[in-house]
């Protein structure tokens, strides 16, 4: 349910209808958009049912939701979500590049690729410190010895940093030491995790489960958002569909369609998408058409010896012609790249 108020309601006014909403055991969420400022209401709403709230002053309308997202839904929040991470606004006119390997091997190295990214035009880098991996065998990732490489390369490049958590009791860690925490989609419906992230402001990049329903993937965030955290973006990075050619299918008509039914900044990863680097360039062209607010890219210099993920990774040389090609398309649809 969204209350919506009077524009000449008071600050004190507004603290009274969440101070009143509290008293019935629901939650308000404040949003002051540019023409109103509404509540969102979160809990059972039939205990609204026989309440006149329409009588306290500085109400103007009391509107059900009916999408199930609630904190999400464009129905909350009709302009478009900006959030701004070091001085870097994702969800405006220009676009995020987040680009770098897709896990941390050296510090040498990941500083290499942070200045070569940084040079192309990418303003966030991204990088696992800890890898979600299918087989136990297979490399895990350098944890909290990969965060702090992430930290030098962010030194001397001043790039933010974007890196997955796997475990809620790691939450001080990312928080001190990363811009974004990302959310994995093996980890989409981690319902613990979410909530663990949504208790602070940090943003939360939320990657869309391997087989997720666009509806399963906005309660997802629902559950970050209702703990507080509004600073959500939703990663599109392919589904599991019965096609064996590539990776996973990559689920273009989310980005509109998500961009219609949320206020949330949607970002497209095409590398975990595709699994084949000559697929990336493609894809990322057509993920800034379609709308997408930015991009997630694999960036490595020497692929081949990659310990994750060579084979969908672009050599800096690579990346740096697409930033040329999407500059292109970006002005093409009204967007822009630095």
């Amino acid at each position: 349910m969204i209350i919506v108020l009077k524009p000449e309601a008071t600050e004190s006014m507004i603290e009274h209808v969440m101070d009143r909403l509290k008293e019935l055991g629901l939650t308000p969420h404040l949003s002051k958009g540019q023409e109103r400022t509404i509540i969102g209401v979160i809990g059972d709403d039939r205990i609204l049912a026989n309440q006149p709230l329409r009588a306290i002053a500085g109400v103007e309308d009391v509107v059900p939701i009916l999408a199930p997202w609630k904190l999400a839904g464009r129905e909350f929040k009709k302009e478009d979500t900006i959030i701004d991470v070091g001085g870097v606004k994702i969800g405006g006119r220009r676009l995020a590049i987040m680009a770098g390997p897709c896990a941390v091997e050296k510090k040498e190295l990941t500083v290499g690729i942070a200045q070569e990214v940084k040079a192309a035009g990418a303003n966030i880098l991204r990088g696992g410190a800890y890898k979600p991996r299918s087989s136990p065998y297979a490399f895990q990732g350098l944890g909290n010895e990969g965060l702090d490489f992430l930290g030098e390369a962010k030194k001397l490049t001043k790039l933010p940093i974007v890196s997955e958590i796997l475990d809620p009791r790691d939450i001080e860690l990312f928080l001190e030491k990363t811009d974004i925490i990302q959310i994995g989609a093996r980890n989409m419906q981690n319902f613990e995790l979410l909530k663990e992230v949504g208790a602070y402001d940090k943003p939360v990049l939320l990657k869309r489960g391997l087989s997720a329903t666009i509806k399963e993937w906005l309660l997802s965030a629902e559950y970050i958002m209702s703990r507080g955290n509004k600073n959500v973006m939703l990663c599109e990075r392919g589904i599991r569909t019965f096609e064996s050619q590539y990776r996973n299918t990559l689920d273009l008509a989310a980005v509109p369609a998500l961009k219609a039914l949320t206020h949330l900044p949607v970002i497209v990863d095409p590398s975990h998408a595709t699994g084949q680097w000559a697929l990336v360039a493609p894809m990322a062209k057509a993920a800034v058409a379609a709308g997408a607010d930015g991009l997630l890219i694999e960036v490595h210099s020497n692929p081949e010896c990659a310990l994750c993920d060579g084979e969908e990774s672009l050599k800096p040389a690579k990346f740096k012609d697409l930033m040329k090609d999407l500059r292109r398309i970006a002005a093409a649809v009204d967007r822009e790249i630095e």
